[in-house]
């Protein structure tokens, strides 16, 4: 197991369906990041995915060169759990038992022992690339999680070790960024206008209205409205589970705002970062208010913010960059 210190970065920055168009007034909410990055000190442009894994721990993974990483933000000391060849970490996320990452490239799930740095590998069953992407825990510790080229979601029982496996009906739908709400999953076809969920045990897709929208990643917000990013054409939207309405903004940028992460706030603010513009910038819709923040540049540039996480517990959003950075956003108001 490696261990190093890396220099850091430091900058404070002012801060099937029915459908709806709406324009929101652009003005500040008073809301401020502190944006800090720590440079990580082993090889590859893809650090990202970065996981707060209690006071003072950050999981992350190198997808480029294989490798899950720790970061203790109070010193900047970083850790590396080196992988098979191969493996092409895209996720990790955390609990009591270990590290569980995403073997992308693969085909398994696997769960590291932080002390010994030993590794189970738990393989989906199937044929085909069987590509882990993104994942989300259930209340229950359970994963969910999505199977990009394989065209699935699955549920993984982490007690049992078994698997559940739900094939999405529409051909190429590249299902991608996965959350967990309410004992219920929400997942994006990235390759279509679609969401997904899985209802009774079966998979439901839902059609977005304009053909050419194609949500990324996605966020629910408190009174459980499902709110995504269009990386192809520039808007936010909400889908309302109750009443099957959805309803579109059009982010600061434009079409030249690829949403690519996205968060939640503890004040329902909807955090995306605008990956089509340099530097990267972080910008929020007050889902309350339905006003943008101002934008807050990526210090680093961020090359691209591919996913990131709130820490309600801290008021933060950690993020990784492909400028070999992992990110901390932290809010002030």
């Amino acid at each position: 197991m490696l261990k190093g210190l890396a220099l850091s970065t430091f900058a404070v920055i002012s801060l099937g369906a029915s459908a709806a168009f709406a324009d929101a007034d652009s003005n500040s909410s008073g809301v401020q990041l502190e944006i800090q990055e720590w440079d990580v000190p082993y090889d590859g442009t893809r650090s990202r995915d970065p996981w707060v894994g209690g006071d003072d721990s950050v999981w992350f993974v190198g997808q480029d060169t294989h490798y899950v990483g720790r970061l203790t933000p109070s010193t900047g000391e970083f850790h590396e759990y080196p992988l098979e060849e191969g493996a092409g970490p895209h996720t990790v996320i955390s609990d009591e038992r270990g590290a569980w990452y995403a073997g992308n490239r693969a085909a398994h799930i696997g769960l590291i022992d932080p002390d010994s740095g030993d590794i189970q590998r738990f393989v989906p069953p199937g044929d085909g690339s069987r590509d882990v992407h993104t994942m989300a825990f259930t209340s229950e510790g359970n994963i969910w999680f999505t199977e990009q080229h394989a065209n699935r979601i699955g549920l993984f029982d982490t007690e049992s070790e078994t698997f559940t496996m739900h094939e999405v009906a529409t051909n190429r739908a590249r299902p991608y960024g996965i959350v967990a709400h309410d004992g219920q999953p929400w997942a994006v076809l990235f390759g279509t206008n679609r969401l997904a969920t899985v209802e009774s045990g079966e998979l439901v897709e839902i059609e977005l209205p304009r053909a050419d929208t194609r949500p990324r990643r996605l966020a629910v917000s408190s009174g459980g409205l499902v709110w995504y990013g269009d990386y192809a054409t520039g808007y936010i939207g909400r889908y309302d589970p109750n009443t099957g309405e959805v309803e579109e903004w059009r982010a600061p940028s434009a079409g030249d705002s690829r949403p690519y992460a996205v968060a939640m706030d503890s004040e329902d603010r909807f955090w995306i970062v605008e990956t089509g513009v340099m530097p990267n910038r972080f910008v929020a819709f007050d889902t309350r208010r339905e006003t943008w923040t101002d934008a807050f540049e990526v210090p680093s540039g961020g090359g691209n913010v591919r996913h990131m996480v709130y820490d309600p517990d801290s008021n933060a959003i950690w993020f990784g960059t492909d400028m070999n950075t992992i990110g901390r956003a932290q809010l002030r108001e």
